[in-house]
């Protein structure tokens, strides 16, 4: 819920609302000029985090994967070949 001031502000609290205020602007600010340029210093941060684990076994899993895919085919080849 917003709370509105009871009272306006003294003419020393001008100044200080006013600094407020340009503070507050600048905070909208952005360090990427695109959502691509956040989207890869997202997942630099995350690859240096650990979060997609070692890199070898991301390389392995899809070579084996499709090594089974091509043995299963090839098998399924030949079964049907035969019956």
């Amino acid at each position: 819920m917003i709370r509105f001031p009871q009272r306006l502000p003294a003419r020393s609290d001008i100044g200080s609302l006013e600094t407020v205020a340009l503070c507050a602007g600048a905070a909208l600010a952005c360090r990427y000029s695109n959502s691509a340029e956040f989207d890869a210093a997202l997942i630099a941060a995350r690859r240096a985090a650990g979060v997609y684990g070692p890199r070898r076994y991301r390389r392995k899993i899809p070579a084996i994967l499709a090594a089974l895919g091509a043995g299963g085919a090839i098998l399924a080849l030949i079964v049907f070949l035969i019956v």
